[in-house]
């Protein structure tokens, strides 16, 4: 290997083989600097491209054997031979041993000290390999189970505990239960390592009669994990550490429980919200991770059109005015908030947010929680941000009339606010507005911008393949949209491997819609004005709705035809009328249709 392969990154060689753009390339650096991770990982935290290309480049660069995830199946002799919290702990795959030699793959290659340690322990000579994360990850899952280490610990009755975490809180163990309850720590620092790895945003334990059940909810969807059936008899100790970890009655168990737990691994700090209720065979629990500064992603990252992230950059240098952002819970808006924040973050502006909860930190910016038992919510805490002189102010929701009016007052006084607001569309948001009477020339006269977003689950890079039945009505749909051929309305669908957990979808990316304000828009806003109406004279100056920027993602590879419906679908206006031909036999139910205006269109 010459001296410049040796200086060359993961990065330039997948840029080299055409993987990766320029752009790709540069937003993984950003990602990478920011996050101080190494650059393969920042690849493919953000799908530019899978994990095999980018680990066989990454192998390629150091020199080492790649291995293949589905290569990964050591002899049963070599895994009764490695101890399983080596395994664990070192995150590594025995792949084979010969002559005083052990093979050893790893994801992340272990440091100089690391190596040596191994080598004391094992009493053999080590060969480093690589292969994915995932690859590993699927080797323990199946071969050992998340909280295999916790039933062998207490089999044989050991109190070792590895923690790889510093803890904000400090908790002094009994010493006469030391061994128990530092196993059942280990097993819930373990859940709590692996949520975060897999980029979980909840984590859910619920106890059955015979057995736990173990879920982490992944791209807005839920997984099972599976767990040693022997964690049943557990369940309760394992409750009552997470209990006093949040500082809740560890003896009340009828009533519901909420808390919060601070949290720090590395050099990264989060938080976890609690929420424990009482059911039939013990407490259910469920921890919300919030506070992920790794989920933070700046304004290139977000899943933006280029247009579309040209006018949000544009919108965050304006002096004054009001930006929304509505969409579902979940949707991704608050990551959008703090991406435009980023952007308008400079030493000339003076930036407040007031919010509930604090899910980010930003450096150089004030930011309030909300605390509704004592006097402050949004309204109360606006009042005040509004005295403290701001050039940019967020605001976490607009729940009521009053903070409406607060924040519109600021943006026509030499404000920009940004805001979130619950309405189906980009469009819906100034009826909503509207709906809480506030005047039409008001926001007429603030609002700047109103944009609708979606989280839409990507193809996995790895084992993406042409869509070979997508239905010809949508095609031709996508074709008529996007003023394309018939036979370039093509699409892409991900049919399963280990990287996605065989769920062909890996990490999710945004779907936009912009509604912008002019001014003859602003001359047609009237009490009672239809959404209708506004969508059509919005359409005349460009606008585009959440399906049309939808199919763009699916004819870029982006997101499979099934999860656009998913997201964009709706009830057409064809099947209520047949579903009122059927029911036309009840007086009770042709009444109830005969309510339901006939206006609904699968293409808005």
């Amino acid at each position: 290997m010459n001296e410049n392969t040796k200086r060359r990154d993961v990065g330039d060689l997948l840029l080299e083989r055409g993987v990766l753009t320029h752009n790709q390339l540069e937003l993984a650096k950003r990602r990478q600097a920011r996050l101080n991770i190494p650059q393969h990982r920042a690849i493919v935290d953000l799908n530019y491209a899978s994990e095999e290309e980018t680990y066989r480049a990454l192998a390629e660069l150091t020199g080492r054997e790649f291995i293949p995830a589905e290569e990964l199946k050591p002899d049963k002799s070599v895994l009764k031979e490695i101890p399983l919290k080596l395994v664990l702990h070192y995150r590594f795959v025995p792949v084979a041993q010969q002559a005083g030699q052990v093979t050893l793959a790893f994801g992340n290659l272990p440091n100089v000290n690391d190596q040596g340690n191994l080598r004391l322990m094992l009493g053999k000579r080590i060969k480093l390999a690589i292969t994915t994360p995932s690859g590993i990850h699927a080797f323990i899952k199946k071969n050992y189970g998340l909280g295999a280490d916790t039933v062998q610990q207490l089999r044989e009755g050991q109190g070792f505990r590895n923690i790889t975490q510093e803890k904000v809180f400090d908790i002094k163990l009994p010493e006469e239960t030391s061994a128990v309850e530092a196993s059942i720590s280990n097993f819930v620092d373990q859940v709590l390592l692996e949520a975060l790895r897999l980029d979980a945003t909840d984590v859910h334990l619920e106890p059955y009669a015979n057995t736990i059940r173990l879920r982490y909810r992944i791209d807005g969807v839920l997984q099972d994990v599976p767990v040693p059936s022997d964690l049943r008899q557990l369940y309760e100790s394992i409750v009552s550490r997470i209990k006093i970890m949040a500082g809740l009655n560890i003896a009340e168990r009828r009533i519901p429980h909420d808390g919060r737990i601070a949290m720090k691994t590395g050099d990264e700090e989060y938080s976890l919200r609690v929420s424990i209720i009482p059911t039939k065979f013990g407490e259910a629990v469920c921890l919300r991770i919030l506070g992920r500064q790794s989920l933070f992603l700046d304004m290139g990252q977000i899943g933006m059109e280029p247009d579309q992230q040209a006018i949000l950059e544009s919108l965050t240098k304006l002096p004054q005015g009001m930006v929304l952002i509505t969409g579902p819970t979940g949707s991704g808006k608050t990551t959008t908030l703090y991406a435009a924040l980023a952007n308008a973050n400079d030493a000339g502006r003076k930036i407040i947010t007031i919010e509930n909860p604090i899910e980010y930190q930003l450096d150089g910016v004030s930011q309030i929680q909300t605390n509704e038992e004592i006097g402050l919510t949004f309204s109360s805490g606006l009042r005040s941000v509004l005295r403290h002189d701001p050039d940019v102010i967020l605001i976490g929701e607009i729940r009521d009339l009053e903070t409406a009016e607060i924040a519109i007052r600021a943006a026509q006084t030499g404000h920009l606010v940004f805001s979130t607001l619950h309405a189906n569309d980009s469009v819906s948001a100034v009826a909503r507005l509207i709906e809480m009477k506030i005047e039409p020339f008001l926001i007429g006269s603030s609002l700047v911008c109103s944009i609708a977003q979606r989280l839409a689950r990507r193809i996995c890079r790895n084992c993406m393949t042409e869509d070979t039945e997508f239905p010809l009505e949508l095609r031709e749909e996508m074709a008529e949209t996007l003023s394309i051929p018939l036979e370039e309305a093509r699409a892409w669908t991900g049919t399963g491997c280990l990287e996605c957990n065989n769920n062909g979808f890996r990490g999710r990316t945004a779907l936009f819609e912009f509604f912008l304000m002019n001014d003859y828009i602003a001359d047609t806003l009237a009490p009672g004005i239809k959404t209708v109406q506004l969508r059509n004279i919005a359409s005349r100056f460009g606008w585009h709705s959440l399906r049309v920027e939808g199919w763009k993602k699916v004819h870029n590879g982006l997101i499979s035809v099934a999860e656009h419906e998913r997201i964009t679908h709706k009830i057409s206006a064809m099947y209520l009328d047949s579903a009122q031909q059927r029911y036309s036999h009840s007086d009770s139910a042709s009444s109830d249709f005969a309510e339901i205006p006939n206006t609904v269109n699968a293409q808005e």
